[in-house]
């Protein structure tokens, strides 16, 4: 079964799709922290993994391989649910880091991935999740859906150990091509989520069927009930 991972830094996004059941995981970055504002990152890293049942990805913000070590080690030390989110860069900095990591035994999630290639190397180099950038994928020339289902089809062979987790979502339909593409897991925005369960015929039909047993009731109090 697809995983839902939340992407937001929100508590009260979290907490909400807890109690909808579909939270498996969350995933932050620097963008989602800029826009809750005035917020101990720490602490609210904590609060997060204090209420969502799953991984919760933190990305890592230096530039040098040394730094970005020493930054990792840290949020990796803050609670057991912390991913480190570590990005590809074009020279290869952030594979090494993964690697290290990896032999020292912290989950790392790959990301800022637009091709097949980059979801590759991050496998290869021991990362716990590859994150494939749906729409900027698209975006920057490449076949998303294309990408997922020849890394899915690698992974089940055991090409790959890394799970594929699809971010850049921005509609619905997004998540719909990528959940039936294969995708391992997919990050959704509080607002797309949202949107999904909801559905115009659905909420039709539901007012149907409690006019039908408003009027259904209706008869039993003006009559006695047959058996």
């Amino acid at each position: 079964m697809v995983q839902f991972f939340l992407d937001t830094a929100s508590v009260s996004e979290i907490e909400e799709f807890v109690r909808w059941g579909v939270a498996d995981g969350v995933t932050t970055n620097q963008k989602i922290f800029l826009s809750e504002g005035s917020v101990d990152f720490k602490k609210r890293i904590l609060r997060i993994c204090d209420i969502v049942d799953g991984p919760v990805s933190v990305e890592t913000t230096r530039s040098e391989v040394k730094d970005l070590l020493r930054e990792a080690r840290e949020y990796a030390s803050w609670h057991k649910s912390v991913v480190v989110k570590v990005a590809m860069y074009g020279d290869g900095r952030g594979l090494e880091v993964v690697r290290q990591l990896t032999k020292e035994k912290i989950k790392t999630n790959m990301t800022v991935m637009m091709t097949f290639n980059q979801l590759v190397l991050a496998a290869k180099a021991g990362a716990t999740y590859a994150s494939l950038f749906f729409n900027r994928s698209k975006e920057a020339g490449e076949n998303p859906l294309q990408i997922i289902k020849d890394y899915v089809a690698l992974a089940k062979d055991g090409g790959v150990r890394a799970k594929l987790i699809v971010g850049s979502i921005r509609t619905p339909e997004d998540v719909a091509q990528a959940v039936a593409a294969g995708a391992h897991i997919i990050t959704v925005p509080a607002k797309i989520l949202r949107e999904m369960p909801a559905n115009r015929r659905t909420d039709e039909t539901i007012a149907e069927f409690d006019k039908a047993w408003t009027e259904f009731l209706d008869i039993q109090k003006r009559g006695k009930a047959q058996v």
